[in-house]
């Protein structure tokens, strides 16, 4: 009997522990301390609608120095990377032949000039007048013709970017220099067919360059072509830029950002923003002050603002997401707010 009554007061004793033990695991899970977060406010605001390009900058005119006539050059004036302006001579070339051709001008003056006098009088006829004329008008033109390309001008304001002969050669045709005009530059892009409507003469764009980093230059739309192209569904624009100080250079990679519209859209700090490991979709955490939970939501992002994304989807306006302490909460969890 004793050790019946023993035994009873060794079980009973075992299991008031455990009781007491289940007690100890319940409050500890109840004061177990919620995850903290901080949020911020979804706003709304007009938000400037662009899109990116990309092109190459060229010259707004391109010249190419050369003469008519296969003659010598005697002298070139200046040389590769050299700034030139309208007018100045370049190039000179021989010109023993002038001697010749004013020696024909004049002969050709003369006869005309004779015939003339016996035509007026009536001591020629009218296709001897003729002949003698159309040979005047000939020499004048192979005279003045020959005149001018023994000394080349430049037509613009520009910088050599080109030479291919030198003194003693023979110009034959080929440009002897090259100039181009670099102020302003230009920079074609093609752009997207659904903003054919929305892209207007003279609005301004920013460029940026690989060659100045995050530096931006100021242009605008010059020139918009007429047509699409069926094959790639975009037109081209022409951007000018002023170049004043000659710093940007044809061949230099640059980026084109054009603003085309205004919208209103939900704004939200890009802290906010998460990425779904596996795929490339983005989603929030926003908290529901009611119950103070935590929702996933997928968000479809707009431009990236600074430190803000617009966003297209996934978040209202006067939500609250959450920016800080987001790591290892899960939709539906409780949570506390950071003062």
């Amino acid at each position: 009997m004793k050790r019946v009554l023993k035994s009873l007061l060794i079980v009973c004793a075992m299991a008031g522990v455990a009781c007491s033990g289940n007690e100890k695991n319940q409050t500890v899970e109840e004061v177990k301390a919620l995850p903290k977060v901080t949020v911020n406010t979804a706003t709304k605001r007009n938000v400037t609608q662009s899109v990116s390009f990309t092109g190459t900058v060229e010259a707004q005119v391109v010249n190419n120095i050369a003469s008519q006539q296969p003659l010598r050059i005697t002298n070139i004036l200046v040389d590769v990377g050299d700034r030139v302006k309208a007018g100045q001579t370049l190039v000179t070339l021989d010109n023993s032949s002038l001697v010749q051709a004013a020696a024909q001008l004049e002969n050709a003056k003369r006869e005309y000039e004779r015939t003339k006098q016996l035509y007026e009088a009536g001591g020629a006829s009218k296709s001897e007048y003729d002949a003698r004329k159309l040979s005047f008008d000939i020499a004048t033109s192979a005279f003045n013709n020959l005149k001018e390309n023994t000394t080349l001008t430049s037509p613009v304001s520009g910088i050599v970017s080109a030479r291919n002969f030198d003194v003693g050669d023979m110009a034959s045709g080929y440009p002897v220099l090259v100039v181009e005009q670099i102020r302003p530059v230009k920079i074609m892009i093609n752009v997207s067919e659904s903003l054919f409507s929305k892209i207007k003469r003279g609005m301004k764009v920013n460029v940026t360059l690989d060659a100045y980093g995050e530096e931006q230059f100021s242009g605008r739309i010059a020139r918009i072509y007429p047509t699409i192209n069926n094959a790639t569904r975009t037109f081209q624009v022409e951007v000018s830029l002023p170049n004043s100080d000659e710093r940007v250079r044809p061949g230099m990679f640059a980026r084109v950002n054009l603003p085309y519209a205004t919208a209103n859209r939900v704004i939200i700090s890009d802290r906010a923003v998460n990425k779904l490991m596996g795929s490339g979709d983005r989603y929030v955490f926003i908290y529901n002050p009611a119950d103070s939970t935590v929702r996933y939501s997928k968000v479809e992002l707009g431009q990236h603002l600074d430190y803000e994304y617009e966003v297209l989807s996934g978040v209202k306006d006067g939500e609250q997401v959450v920016v800080l302490g987001q790591l290892g909460v899960n939709s539906g969890d409780k949570v506390e707010l950071n003062n």
